[in-house]
């Protein structure tokens, strides 16, 4: 029996990719057909991202897949937070911010004097991030007033993309969540933030639930792509939901840790935890797939050796992944221990400085290799995920025995075993893919190939290895940790 194609794109900061995921057998098959670069653009002094380029790659995506057997769906799958403004006949209204443009500087403190952090909490559930939309919003107040008045909807980018191909327009549940503008448990738009703030609730589409058909491709694009008049799903639009989608796991024992730019950790469950414990340590709480929540913490991720990797090779020294983990095995350990989440690693430039920097102001030794300098942070993201884990354990009483690791950080091997001797855990690692596998499903689900979250898990189990790391001698690291746990309190 032929299986069943679903394409999934998946954008993520640095590359687009088209991945076509065949069904069958109650197993699934990924095959990458087409990557394209993600370039965002300054423009003015700003940091926006280049939307029009990325839908160029996405009809090429669809192209190359529909260029095998027919597709039975479509899903685009992003980032979170940022979104488009459209005018009058649905015209863009200038290029989207990226999150990490500094707009939104000093805009979240400043909200908190008009509704308290502790209420807009109790509303939302959502970690408070200084680039979360609500903010964006606040931001665009304040900036230019005359784009959200003379707007007529918004849309988050994963949808708008969506828009593009079909001409529908709708919010996915997991990606309206990251905006910290939707009520959990009502499962729509927080109306009363709305009005505190006194945005445009009138530009909120409608929220739908992942799955959901959002339309056929549009009749032009179905002819020029030669796809046909294929369904375009809404799957978890937000990539962490997709990828925690395709996490191999059962019972509730575990933690996934998306790994990735971003480091997303946490646990699923079936209501949100919206309690003093909860907002103390910083949770948020995702709307997930099928009825579920993700309650987790965002952790900076790999996206402080991204940086330095691009400060290097700006200096001529291009060094590749593999040969940079084989520089931090050889290198002290423990010598300098960070937060990964200091406000100052969040935006682009020199990483290697902004750590430096972070090392002379706490008196420690300062990287000065590219081993040193990737040894400390690997190090650092493995005591920052034990920080995580253990506060999530006290916030909700669960305990936590392995850790499933998805997604294209979980090829770091070195990273992976760090990880298991911080937080004293099985490290289960696998698939790279998940991101990718999880969109295939939830189209697969939508389509009615799988009765539950439960069995698609169960072909995620039957049609990926997976990579267990054991710790090992973990003395020095909890002297580590107390570094990193007293400097987290000071």
């Amino acid at each position: 029996m032929r299986g069943e194609r679903f394409l999934a794109i998946d954008i993520g900061a640095e590359s687009g990719r088209g991945i076509v995921g065949t069904v069958e057998g109650g197993r699934i098959r990924i095959e990458e057909v087409h990557r394209f670069p993600n370039r965002p653009i300054w423009l003015f002094g700003h940091l926006h991202w280049n939307v029009f380029d990325l839908y160029s790659g996405v009809v090429e995506a669809i192209s190359k897949a529909a260029s095998g057997d027919g597709l039975r769906g479509i899903g685009i799958d992003t980032w979170a937070v940022d979104y488009v403004l459209l005018g009058p006949g649905n015209v863009l209204l200038g290029p989207p911010y990226h999150y990490r443009d500094s707009r939104t500087a000093g805009i979240m403190e400043r909200a908190f004097a008009t509704m308290p952090a502790e209420e807009i909490y109790a509303e939302t559930g959502i970690q408070f991030l200084p680039f979360n939309t609500l903010y964006q919003l606040i931001a665009e107040t304040r900036a230019v007033p005359s784009r959200l008045e003379l707007a007529r909807s918004l849309l988050m980018m994963g949808e708008y993309i969506a828009f593009l191909l079909t001409g529908e327009q709708a919010a996915e549940f997991t990606n309206a969540t990251t905006t910290q503008l939707v009520n959990p448990r009502s499962r729509t738009w927080a109306d009363r933030l709305f009005e505190t703030f006194g945005l445009p609730r009138r530009l909120m589409p409608a929220v739908v639930e992942p799955g959901t058909v959002l339309g056929r491709l549009h009749a032009d694009l179905a002819e020029r792509t030669g796809a046909g008049p294929v369904d375009v799903i809404l799957p978890a639009v937000h990539d962490t939901g997709s990828a925690v989608a395709a996490v191999p796991a059962g019972g509730h024992d575990w933690c996934y840790l998306s790994s990735g730019t971003w480091s997303l950790l946490g646990i699923e469950v079936d209501e949100p935890v919206i309690t003093p414990a909860a907002f103390a340590f910083g949770l948020t709480n995702e709307g997930g797939v099928r009825g579920t929540f993700r309650l987790l913490k965002n952790v900076m991720g790999l996206w402080l050796l991204q940086e330095c990797r691009r400060t290097w090779a700006s200096m001529g020294n291009d060094m590749s992944y593999p040969e940079l983990a084989r520089l931090a095995a050889a290198a002290e350990p423990f010598r300098t221990v960070i937060d990964p989440d200091d406000r100052r690693f969040l935006s682009p430039g020199d990483m290697p400085e902004k750590i430096r920097s972070y090392a002379r102001e706490t008196g420690q030794p300062e990287p000065a290799s590219p081993g040193e300098m990737v040894r400390c942070i690997l190090e650092s993201l493995a005591l920052k995920y034990r920080y995580v884990v253990e506060g999530i354990e006290r916030a909700t009483g669960r305990s936590i025995r392995a850790v499933h690791v998805v997604g294209g950080g979980s090829q770091n091997r070195l990273l992976n075993q760090f990880t298991a001797d911080a937080t004293g855990r099985v490290v289960l690692a696998g698939p790279a893919e998940a991101t990718a596998a999880g969109n295939v499903l939830v189209q697969a689900m939508a389509k009615g190939l799988f009765a539950d979250l439960a069995d698609a898990r169960a072909a995620v189990r039957r049609s990926f290895a997976l990579e267990e790391y054991v710790p090992g001698d973990r003395s020095s690291w909890d002297e580590a940790y107390g570094r990193l746990v007293e400097r987290l309190r000071g």
